[in-house]
């Protein structure tokens, strides 16, 4: 047989096996034997590379190569559900669809909720081209190469069944519990913050840099939502009968209902036996089955009115609080977390509870050896809620330290704040760690081959103690072992070479001053020009400024009067970065728009919607989130929300179209 042949033959069948064992759960060949054929196809992968195909099994493993995600429109809106959490709302919602549809007869599908992350995966000829976070619901990230190691998504569907030429199906990528335990216990081994619940680290190992790190932790995924056009009928559930045929992981325990009380039945059966289940859930989801009857309902602004979601009630189980210990963020934030006794609680063995903030905790009166209630908010977060038997002990409860536990700092609380802080920025490695991030962060120097678990990796190695250290990083430096490959370390290092042009307003925001945000760092800059200038300003020239009151007066002139702050901003002076607004910039700074209120809305063409915030910002405008009295007027796209678009009609603010707005802002 030909090489090139085998090749195929050995991707069919890994594809085959991969379903049997990730999505039936019945396996037909060994381990060893899979390994085999998966060796096999590697090495003649490597030796054909002109045969490279982007969803070939091989693929699963992930790359060591830092991804880079581009945001895309979604083709239709992503909608979030409504939620209700007693019967009365779910009573409702069926009245709202029978009046709705007028008395016609209709079924509602019932669905478990998955906690996860949403994502829809998008087939060309039975093949995976596209996978998107749901993002805002208008637009998401590319997760492609990262989805492709998630071994319950089928990357090439089996020739010769019915599905469309094209189609989009939606699911939940989430964490199984046997995941979540192994992967906060290999953390946890690493003395590394824990991740709160399955749905944060699904998050953040979704969106991590390299796809191989999504690969090691072993994620999953439901899908319940078909789309497009071809698909094989009117039924929702029957759909997802058709998907599961092609080779998709949809729940087995959806079910179809007629009435109100077969609802009922199936929302109690749940409620009692989903801890049984292997991944998290929060909930119901109702469906109205007919898709004409869903199109016929239709959609308010956020939500389509033929679905809803029902959440069940938080679990609440009794144990013993053994110790207190805190936790440092990387804001700083000083987290208080209670130490347990092992209980079962939806699902998972809970040991560790948060207790927030100082004031939460004080205001519980714990003491060692208490009686306690813990309680999972949302089926996730464990979290104590009130001791189990209102007869405490007596004597004095457990005092909230004074004094950060890894640097000894003493704690500060800022006015108008919850939590206490360790203020020791420049010597305590989590808020080392956390500046870094934050200097590397998108909205800040945009250093996107870089991640968090990269940048802890450097640390740990010594590489960095700083965010100026990543400007003196070589590649032989990060040539090590534990670095990475050639390629890849090149992507690094162009990209720390390529943030030396992001725009002053940026490097002002990513240098990290306290209470300085986004938008405060491009007022300041704008109202400064240079950060000569910000550093020298006096606090009777800042509070001058609009929109700089006077704790982020003060902030500024603590920060720059610290000398280790005035060393760093020196050091990244010298390895380029840019301290002044550009020419360019300065010339395209007006007061065209002084004064004036705007709503972004929509898809647009010739920018960003970013962009288009700078451009306000430029002109002297103001960005608002939401229609008002107040607002100037609406920059509208295409696709405008509809009930932005019926606010405004209703206020009688003006609508401007994305041409008229570039006129406006014109050079005259």
């Amino acid at each position: 047989m030909l090489e090139q042949e085998r090749i195929k033959e050995l991707r069919a069948a890994l594809h085959t096996h991969n379903y049997n064992y990730y999505v039936l759960n019945q396996p037909t060949i060994s381990d060893q034997e899979f390994d085999m054929m998966m060796h096999e196809l590697i090495d003649l992968e490597a030796r054909h590379p002109e045969l490279y195909d982007p969803n070939s099994p091989t693929q699963r493993v992930g790359s060591d190569l830092a991804n880079e995600f581009e945001t895309v429109p979604h083709s239709r809106p992503m909608l979030s559900l409504a939620n209700t959490y007693n019967r009365e709302e779910v009573s409702d919602f069926y009245q709202r669809v029978k009046n709705g549809l007028q008395g016609e007869p209709f079924q509602v599908c019932c669905e478990l909720k998955f906690d996860g992350l949403s994502i829809s995966l998008h087939y060309e000829e039975g093949r995976l081209v596209r996978a998107l976070t749901r993002g805002d619901g208008v637009q998401g990230d590319d997760v492609t190469q990262n989805v492709r190691t998630i071994r319950s998504i089928p990357l090439q569907l089996p020739e010769g069944m019915d599905y469309p030429a094209e189609f989009e199906i939606r699911g939940e990528v989430l964490m199984p519990w046997s995941s979540f335990d192994r992967l906060n216990k290999e953390r946890e081994e690493e003395g590394e913050q824990l991740f709160a619940n399955p749905r944060n680290a699904a998050s953040g190992t979704l969106k991590s840099k390299n796809s191989s790190t999504v690969a090691r932790r072993g994620l999953d995924a439901y899908l319940y939502y078909l789309l497009g056009d071809g698909i094989p009928g009117d039924g929702h559930y029957e759909n997802l009968q058709a998907a599961r045929r092609w080779g998709f992981q949809v729940s087995e325990n959806m079910r179809l209902t007629s009435t109100l009380d077969e609802i009922y039945e199936y929302i109690d059966y749940w409620d009692t036996h989903r801890s049984e289940l292997p991944v998290a859930t929060d909930g119901i989801v109702l469906k109205v089955n007919s898709l004409a009857q869903q199109r016929s309902l239709g959609l308010t602004a956020k939500s389509p009115r033929w679905a809803i979601a029902y959440k069940f009630q938080a679990e609440q189980a009794e144990t013993t609080l053994r110790q207190i210990v805190y936790q440092v963020g990387r804001t700083g934030a000083i987290t208080p977390v209670a130490n347990m006794d092992p209980v079962q609680l939806a699902g998972t063995t809970v040991r560790r509870a948060t207790l927030h903030n100082a004031d939460f905790m004080l205001s519980l009166d714990l003491h060692s050896g208490d009686r306690v209630l813990v309680e999972k908010g949302g089926e996730i977060i464990p979290k104590i809620v009130g001791k189990a038997s209102p007869l405490g002990k007596t004597g004095e409860g457990a005092a909230f330290i004074t004094r950060c536990p890894v640097c000894l700092t003493p704690l500060v609380r800022y006015e108008g704040e919850a939590a206490h802080y360790c203020p020791n920025e420049n010597g305590c490695p989590p808020l080392i760690l956390g500046r870094i991030e934050h200097f590397i962060s998108r909205k800040a120097m945009n250093i996107n081959s870089l991640g968090p678990e990269t940048v802890d990796e450097y640390f740990r190695q010594g590489l960095i103690r700083d965010a100026a250290d990543l400007y003196e990083l070589t590649e032989a430096q990060l040539m090590k072992p534990t670095a990475g490959d050639q390629k890849g370390v090149r992507k690094i290092l162009q990209s720390i070479e390529d943030s030396k042009q992001v725009p002053f307003e940026r490097v002002l925001f990513a240098i990290g001053i306290r209470f300085v945000g986004e938008i405060a760092a491009k007022t300041l800059a704008r109202s400064y020009g240079s950060m000569e200038a910000v550093a020298s300003a006096s606090l009777e020239s800042l509070l001058q400024i609009n929109g700089i009151g006077m704790v982020i007066a003060q902030s500024v002139i603590n920060y720059f009067a610290e000398p280790r702050n005035q060393q760093f901003v020196e050091r990244l002076r010298r390895y380029g970065l840019q301290m002044t607004l550009s020419e360019e910039q300065l010339s395209a700074q007006s007061d065209r728009l002084a004064g004036q209120s705007i709503v972004i809305s929509g898809v647009f063409q010739h920018h960003s919607r970013d962009e288009y915030k700078t451009l306000i910002e430029q002109h002297g405008g103001r960005n608002s989130g939401s229609i008002s009295q107040k607002t100037s007027f609406v920059l509208a796209g295409e696709n405008m929300g509809p009930a932005k678009l019926e606010k405004a009609s209703k206020l009688g603010v003006r609508i401007v179209s994305e041409d008229e707005f570039l006129q406006m802002i014109a050079q005259n």
